[in-house]
């Protein structure tokens, strides 16, 4: 957990802009200090998930947010996220976040935040979510202005050259979803952009599934953190299709190969136990196991039986109570009892007692007959001892065995050696070890073919064919001379080739195209926020001031070149008085008019 800050040495005018990319799988949070050097990388990184204690009202543990979670495993159950895919849809935890990142960053935000704040969202955010997290920042937290952008865009705003107006493919796939946008002349062309509903979750997911069925024994072992951590060492195959049938058909000749298998293996060491339950124990513990178990069995049985008895004889004595009232002779009390009982006559009472009092005594004999078999056990439990003088030759029978001792020494068999038992040895260290192999290929090819995961969705390569084909032949041309790869989902090795071979099947013969590779997939949409943050410090048409959005509402956005595409709300007109009085006048009249032909 990182400690809390002191606000930033400004080398402008204050206030200075505060960007938080608000990503959902991981936050980041930092300055955009003018300057020569407005930092290496943003002060703040954290997982968007939050916890709540249980009693937190009450005097308990609060809400745990990002680092201060720890391992998210043992919190699995009660980690909550603000996002529906990548869309902020629980505000409460949203705010969570942000004063989490307020906090770690030394800003009060008790108050007023008198920080511009520039914000990423998804693609074709919904107005709901907008106006929602709006109304968040100016309300909640009283900040001066706001921009929001898409994360992608803002890292294709950091790789371009500055001042200049590209058009070109995003491919982005982050944690949740996969977009693939183009940007013509520098703005988003939302009407093609697509989305593809699988992303790094998704793999993990995946991961876990192959190797908890390769590894059934380590089902507890095989978490989603852990195959977190594997993905980022995944590769991505060029030739998927041979590699698929090679699989599938366990013709894979690479991987059948001991040397290329040994080399490509990636090998995880699990939680190491030294004793695996039920395989080291001794026949003696498993019979003092089995022992114990009777003995607790015996000790329920019992005091079971002992709280049927009390209740039996408390039945007894009430039922005998009501039958001295019948011998006494005091029958109106007799009576009152015997409707409390639910009986009808003095002979039903008297067969209740001679059947109550049969189980009590059947009961104390089962208790006695327990108590004595048990006290048999413990005393046949102990070995018998052979009496030692008996077993001790006499002076006599020692001479005469002398005796006769050198007539059957020859006869004497010889003893036999004991014949020592190979066991076989059972590593338990490599008992706790994966060996991650063609798994590694299979979980990032999820975005390539979705069907290996019964999605029925279109892959990557599918939907890029798609976005082109909507394109006219020039435009298409000017598109795949800029293809840029971006997310934290495109991380993995060969990605870059992978993309380029899939355009090298869709594209026409000699045809030219470039593919490009963000040079930091996770950080860059900070950075470029962080740039365009400096670079339209001043600029008013970019920015949502306070008043603009009591004026217009918190769904208005302003568009620059990483935005959003703003479609404002259309209600329909409401008819004014003037035309209904209009419109009914003209109705009647006709009537008339209409009555007076009739006529």
């Amino acid at each position: 957990m990182q400690a809390r800050e002191a606000g930033p040495v400004a080398h402008g005018p204050l206030p200075v802009p505060l960007v938080l990319d608000n990503g959902s799988f991981q936050a980041r949070a930092g300055w955009a200090c003018p300057g020569p050097d407005p930092g290496p990388e943003p002060r703040l990184q954290f997982r968007a998930v939050c916890a709540r204690g249980r009693g937190g009202a009450r005097g308990g543990a609060g809400p745990q947010v990002g680092n201060a979670l720890g391992s998210l495993e043992p919190l699995r159950w009660m980690l909550r996220s603000p996002f529906d895919r990548n869309v902020p849809v629980n505000l409460e935890l949203q705010e969570l976040l942000f004063d989490y990142s307020f906090q770690h960053l030394g800003v009060s935000s008790q108050g007023c935040v008198d920080h511009p704040i520039v914000l990423t969202e998804a693609v074709c955010n919904p107005l709901y979510s907008r106006q929602m997290m709006s109304e968040l920042l100016f309300e909640c937290y009283g900040i001066p202005k706001v921009a929001y952008g898409i994360d992608s865009l803002f890292s294709f705003y950091h790789s371009k050259p500055k001042n200049s107006t590209s058009s070109g493919l995003i491919i982005s796939s982050g944690y949740q979803c996969t977009h693939i946008l183009p940007i013509l002349e520098g703005r988003l062309d939302a009407k093609n952009c697509k989305r593809i509903n699988l992303g790094g979750s998704q793999a993990a997911g995946y991961l876990q599934r192959l190797l908890q069925l390769k590894y059934p024994g380590h089902l507890a072992a095989i978490t989603l953190s852990r195959m977190e951590e594997i993905l980022h060492e995944l590769r991505v195959a060029k030739d998927v299709e041979h590699l698929f049938k090679c699989i599938f058909t366990f013709q894979l000749q690479k991987w059948q190969c001991p040397d290329y298998y040994e080399n490509n293996v990636h090998k995880m060491q699990l939680p190491f136990s030294s004793k695996l339950l039920g395989s080291t124990l001794t026949s003696e513990e498993k019979q003092e196991r089995r022992q114990q178990q009777l003995r607790r069995l015996q000790e329920l049985n019992a005091r079971r039986r002992e709280e049927k008895l009390q209740l039996d004889q408390e039945r007894l004595d009430r039922l005998l109570y009501v039958q001295e009232l019948l011998e006494d002779g005091q029958m109106d009390q007799f009576h009152k009892a015997l409707i409390e009982l639910n009986m009808d006559s003095p002979e039903e009472l008297q067969s209740y007692i001679q059947k109550l009092s049969l189980a009590v005594e059947q009961a104390k004999q089962k208790i006695l007959q327990a108590e004595v078999s048990l006290e048999v056990d413990v005393v046949d439990s102990k070995p018998e001892t052979p009496d030692l003088e008996q077993l001790e030759p006499s002076l006599e029978e020692v001479e005469t065995m002398n005796d006769f001792e050198p007539l059957f020494s020859e006869e004497t068999p010889e003893v036999e050696k004991p014949v020592t038992t190979v066991q076989p040895v059972f590593n338990l260290a490599a008992y706790h070890q994966l060996f991650v192999g063609t798994e590694r290929i299979r979980a990032p090819e999820i975005i390539f073919q979705p069907s290996l995961i019964g999605e029925e969705q279109a892959g990557v390569a599918e939907t890029l064919q798609y976005i082109l084909d909507r394109y006219p032949k020039d435009i298409q041309e000017l598109l795949v001379q800029n293809v840029f790869l971006t997310g934290g989902n495109m991380m993995y090795p060969g990605m870059k080739a992978r993309i380029e071979k899939e355009l090298l099947e869709m594209r026409p013969f000699q045809s030219s195209f470039q593919v490009q590779l963000a040079s930091n997939p996770v950080l860059d949409a900070w950075y470029g926020a962080r740039d365009w943050a400096l670079d339209h410090l001043d600029d008013n048409k970019a920015w949502i001031t306070r008043k603009e959005y009591e004026e217009k509402g918190g769904e208005y956005l302003k568009e620059h070149c990483a935005s959003n595409i703003y479609v404002p709300i259309r209600l329909p007109k409401q008819a004014s008085r003037a035309s209904e009085a209009q419109v009914s006048g003209k109705g009647s009249g006709a009537s008339g008019s209409s009555a007076g032909e009739q006529a």
